[in-house]
């Protein structure tokens, strides 16, 4: 998985309340920018800008500056809905669909973005990196969740409307929420007008 200095995304509520959402992983972030069925309401990637904000609010460090051509975006909303329904079923503890582990497949053997070292000491990317070279790396990512010791550890919130997917990388392993800001917070409120109505 892939690992940065600042890690999370800004997400807004239905409310418009902004909050931070730590997938855990690189490919799970992904999954935030819309998906398949009823997710394709959520859809943010349209045009090749699209993909290289989502680059850019991603965990990956520095954020790479990218030639996307507009068939690389319809390939990253491909890789991502194959990607949604794999980990749907994984976490439901359902065999992987054979046809979307293609796709991921597909997309990880190609070059990915690759790290190089500059004079100033600083990492960078190499070469002119693409939206397919994104992609791959986005890919690769999921092999290595999905078949790594984290793999057990993939959940949805637990709150009943909020699907979005995380890794729990915490040590005891007990994240229930998304966020603990967001549909954390919202279940200790419910939980302490439920006391108070017993109560009263």
């Amino acid at each position: 998985m892939n690992a940065s200095a600042t890690k999370g995304l800004t997400l807004r509520s239905h409310t418009g309340v902004a909050y931070r959402f730590d997938p855990g992983a690189l490919c799970l972030e992904l999954l935030t920018t819309g998906g398949p069925g009823l997710y394709r309401r959520y859809e943010v990637l349209h045009e090749p800008a699209d993909l290289a904000a989502w680059a850019d609010r991603s965990r990956l460090t520095p954020t790479p500056v990218l030639d996307i051509s507009a068939a690389e975006v319809a390939d990253a909303r491909m890789l991502r809905d194959a990607l949604f329904r794999v980990v749907i079923a994984h976490t439901h503890g359902k065999p992987h669909p054979s046809a979307d582990l293609e796709t991921i497949n597909e997309a990880s053997v190609r070059p990915a973005l690759a790290p190089v070292i500059m004079v100033t000491g600083q990492r960078q990317w190499a070469g002119g990196p693409s939206g397919t070279h994104l992609m791959a790396t986005v890919a690769r990512d999921a092999v290595e969740l999905l078949t790594g010791p984290f793999a057990h550890r993939i959940r949805t919130c637990a709150a009943e409307d909020c699907h979005l997917v995380y890794v729990d990388t915490s040590r005891p392993g007990r994240r229930r929420w998304c966020s603990m800001e967001h549909c954390g917070n919202r279940h200790k409120v419910r939980a302490l007008r439920a006391r108070h109505s017993e109560e009263g």
